[in-house]
Order: structure tokens, then sequence, then C-alpha cells
């Protein structure tokens, strides 16, 4: 019976959040995270036959911008340090990739695939993330005046094997940026800053919000069910009423004045 009861236990048990991070072990000064085997030009070539798929290509550090790579194939490809300011991304499959401190400042990523991406300290402010697919690493990125209407950054239970595929929006700059109707359910936004964002109509149901700013930001209609407010700033609010927080966790340790 103390058995069955123990098998029981684990399985109603909380599923963690990560099991690790994805840059444990990875070492970031190796040939596959900072050299490039092809260059813009052979990039040009490929987008005018028409398809493109730089599926695990080493691209880390090619100046890339404004090129038209809408729809094109980069999962898990590496571009690391790239420079994609105003590139055209839209509905691209960027799966796995690997684009530490990228510069997708002004990108189009809308309707993007972006599962599992590690965007840590990347670049996106102004960046068009609209109906993106964003269970991303955007930990530190900028985000700030960005467009995510609509997008999807909500954790992945379907297969929890690695730990919790979510989007990471921890200690991100996202100030001004539009979360309008974005699924955030079990996304962890810690310590993000959020001041004057737009969050009218998004879901952060059983988000992790400890410590983030949300000083002046628009929360009208936004769903906060279950989510974990732990010392989150939630002063000057647009939109808030009495049952904005009502099942919020840990209300009581919101800063609120």
């Amino acid at each position: 019976m103390l058995r069955t009861l123990t098998f029981l236990g684990l399985l109603t048990a909380p599923i963690p959040a990560i099991a690790q991070s994805a840059l444990d072990g990875v070492d970031l000064s190796s040939p596959a995270m900072t050299e490039a085997e092809i260059t813009r030009a052979d990039v040009e070539a490929m987008i005018a036959t028409g398809e493109v798929d730089l599926t695990r290509k080493k691209m880390n550090g090619l100046n890339l911008s404004g090129l038209d790579l809408s729809g094109a194939t980069l999962r898990a490809a590496r571009m690391n340090h790239v420079n994609l300011t105003g590139a055209n991304l839209t509905e691209a499959i960027l799966d796995q990739a690997w684009m530490l401190e990228a510069n997708l400042s002004g990108a189009k990523l809308n309707g993007a695939s972006l599962f599992q991406t590690q965007m840590t300290k990347a670049n996106l402010t102004g960046a068009d993330l609209t109906n993106s697919r964003a269970a991303a690493d955007f930990t530190r990125a900028n985000l700030e005046g960005a467009n995510m209407t609509g997008a999807d950054f909500s954790a992945d239970m379907k297969n929890q094997s690695m730990g919790l595929m979510r989007g990471v929006l921890r200690k991100v700059n996202a100030e001004g940026a539009n979360f309008t109707g974005a699924h955030l359910m079990r996304a962890d936004l810690e310590f993000a800053e959020l001041t004057g964002a737009n969050f009218r109509d998004a879901d952060l149901s059983m988000a992790t919000l400890g410590g983030a700013n949300f000083t002046g930001a628009d929360v009208e209609g936004a769903q906060f069910r279950n989510a974990d407010v732990t010392s989150t700033r939630l002063i000057g609010l647009q939109g808030a009423n009495d049952t904005t927080f009502s099942k919020a966790k840990n209300l009581d340790r919101a800063f609120r004045k």
C-alpha cells in the first residue's frame, strides 16, 4: 500500500520547469558556434532558386540583413551573432536554431516557428512576431517595442521528457511591447521589464512572473489564473479591475502601490 501511495505521489508531483539549461555543457567558443560554412552570396543564390533549406548550416556572424528568408527552413542552424536586421523571416522554421546575441532588429517573424530556439541576449527591438510559435529561450533579449500580437509562448505539454518546453522571457527588456492576445500559459517572465507593455486579452495563466515590472502596462481582459506574482510590480496598470488578479498566486506579496 505504501509503495502504491508513493508511486501515485510521483505521478501527481509538479512538473519540473526546466530540466537543465540548453547552454549547459555547450562549448560556445567551438567552431560550430563561432564559424560559418557558407557566405551571404551562397544564401542569396539559394533564395534565387525559390527553395531555402539551411537546416543545421553554420552561419555564425554572417551579415544577412534585409534578406527575404520568408518560408525558409533554418531548423537547428547555427546563427550566433548573425545580423538579420530588417530581414523577412515570415513563416520561417527556426526550431532548435542557435541565435545567441543575434541582431533581428526590425525583422519580420510573423507566423514563424521558434520552438526551442536559443535567443539569449538577442536584439529583437521593433521586430514583428505576430502569431509566431515562440516557445524559445529569450533570456536577457531586447524586445523593446516588438509586436507579439497572438504569439504563442505557452508550454508544450505533450512531451515532458526534457522538462517544460515553454517561452522563457526571463530578464528581457520588453518595454512598450505588444502582447495583445498572446498565449503565455506557463511562460517564464521572471524579472522581465514590461513597463507600458500591452497585454490586452493575453493569457498568462500559470505563468511565472516573480520580480517582473508591469508598471503602466495595459492588462484589460488579460488572464492571470494561478500566475505567480511574487514581488511583481503591478503599479499604475491600465484596464485592471477587481477580478483581474483575483485568481493569481501570492498577490499579497506583489507590489501594488
